[in-house]
């Protein structure tokens, strides 16, 4: 991810997501689950994008949605960096709705290439990899209007600089072939760098507005608005594609994160707190992001 620039104030919660209530309570999310996966994903080392410990991650993930009953695809890609020619693959769990339309969660599971340090990325890159496989569990246990695709990324970081070429790999490759072939999901939430210990996530000045409305409603609405904070941070990450596709995008990412690409981003700097938080707010927000993209053109209720 790369932050371009804050924006200081304060901006109010649209309407339409303070008008809307969940119809079922949200299912429960498992913090202290998500951070054994974010440790045993740690213990494979670094795992930058087409190294066998990025391949041994994809192994991971697609054991644990085996043993959740969950389906899942790895979509495998050649793609030209920096390094070389190099193989990277998204794994794709999916969970079918009531309805073909697909909201689609993910973040990445790599970790940025270092030539001179250990980078383990227990944060940036272990607490998405293990927020995902909790959310995918927590959503195949209750009905879905919409269907769900859970996308662990592939290659978000760069290789050496962050460029519109060297970045972004597994995420610019997906939205690519869903638009050339029609089938882009009709939202799309991402996960960053969300286990810090002091969990603080800023709104993202690129992502959708009604969409970050309806998050932060949420949060507030579980009791954890103080760690949904009023200003602006513009943060490119993986949902950057897909906003330039005309799909609607939030970004969800704590950037205030002092061990970012360093050898301290290790396993102590993340909590089981903070990902159970994360995670119980975007449970409770999917509700109302269903019912808003139900909504006819023009129409104000489905």
């Amino acid at each position: 991810m790369r932050a371009r620039h804050a924006v200081a104030g304060v901006l109010a919660l649209g309407a339409l997501a303070l008008g809307t209530c969940p119809a079922r309570p949200a299912p429960p999310f498992d913090g202290a689950a998500a951070l054994r996966h974010v440790e045993r994903v740690v213990a494979l080392g670094p795992r930058p994008a087409g190294s066998p410990a990025s391949a041994r991650t994809r192994a991971y993930i697609l054991a644990e949605l085996r043993a959740a009953s969950i389906t899942a695809r790895v979509e495998p890609f050649e793609t030209d960096t920096p390094h070389g020619r190099l193989t990277m693959a998204n794994v794709v769990a999916v969970l079918p709705g009531r309805r073909p339309d697909v909201i689609l969660i993910g973040g990445h599971y790599d970790t940025k290439w270092f030539r001179d340090i250990q980078f383990v990325g227990a944060n940036d890159g272990g607490s998405s990899t293990a927020l995902l496989i909790e959310l995918a569990r927590a959503l195949a246990t209750r009905p879905r209007e919409f269907a769900y695709w859970i996308v662990w990324f592939d290659g978000e970081e760069a290789r050496e600089s962050w460029t519109a070429t060297d970045s972004l790999y597994g995420s610019r490759r997906m939205a690519q072939e869903l638009a050339r072939n029609g089938k882009l999901p009709r939202a799309v939430l991402v996960a960053d760098m969300i286990g810090d210990r002091d969990l603080g996530i800023r709104r993202d000045a690129y992502s959708t507005d009604w969409l970050t409305d309806i998050v932060w409603t949420a949060a507030a609405r579980r009791g954890f608005g103080a760690h949904f904070l009023p200003d602006v941070l513009a943060v490119e990450d993986d949902h950057a594609p897909f906003l330039r596709a005309g799909v609607p995008g939030a970004l969800l990412i704590d950037f205030d994160f002092p061990p970012w690409h360093t050898a301290e981003d290790t396993l102590d700097k993340v909590s089981a707190r903070s990902l159970e938080i994360v995670g119980s707010v975007l449970l409770e927000a999917l509700p109302a992001i269903e019912e808003r993209l139900a909504r006819p053109p023009g129409g104000t209720r489905p």
